[in-house]
């Protein structure tokens, strides 16, 4: 994972995608875990770009690439999420899993009117609210 300053202005989905692209390494860690093979790139409100990618354990016990780079953020004392990039084995975007969708609109609320990239060539993007329409903690805030 790694986490650093925009060029300036915020990011755009370009720069978000390349950044994403740079940790997509897939790799075995051991016998039983395996990293890279899905990467992502979150845009903070503050600017800064944080990166993580998958790690998949026999265990079940494994992280997606949005939660890896998410949990930096929080510990770099962040939680809401601009943008977002999520890029599969392919090099093709993806959109977050419902778990993952769900861990970020609990880090903030405001996470609802996220961006996600549906095509690098396209930058067309939908609003985590979306990909979430029906989400339980709505009715608690």
């Amino acid at each position: 994972m790694s986490a650093g300053r925009g060029a300036g202005a915020r990011a755009g989905w370009e720069e978000l995608y390349s950044r994403a692209r740079e940790v997509q390494r897939p790799r075995a860690l051991s016998p039983f875990a395996e990293a890279g093979g899905v990467a992502a790139a979150l845009l903070a409100a503050d600017e800064t770009v944080y990166t993580g990618v998958c790690i998949d354990m026999a265990c079940g016990l494994g992280m997606c690439a949005e939660r890896a780079a998410a949990a930096q953020m929080i510990t770099c004392g962040q939680g809401r999420v601009l943008k977002l990039v999520v890029l599969m084995p392919d090099g093709r975007t993806g959109v977050p899993c419902g778990a993952c969708c769900d861990f970020l609109l609990q880090m903030d609320p405001e996470n609802s009117e996220t961006e996600v990239l549906l095509g690098p060539q396209s930058d067309q993007s939908i609003r985590l609210r979306e990909l979430a329409p029906h989400w339980w903690g709505q009715d608690r805030l």
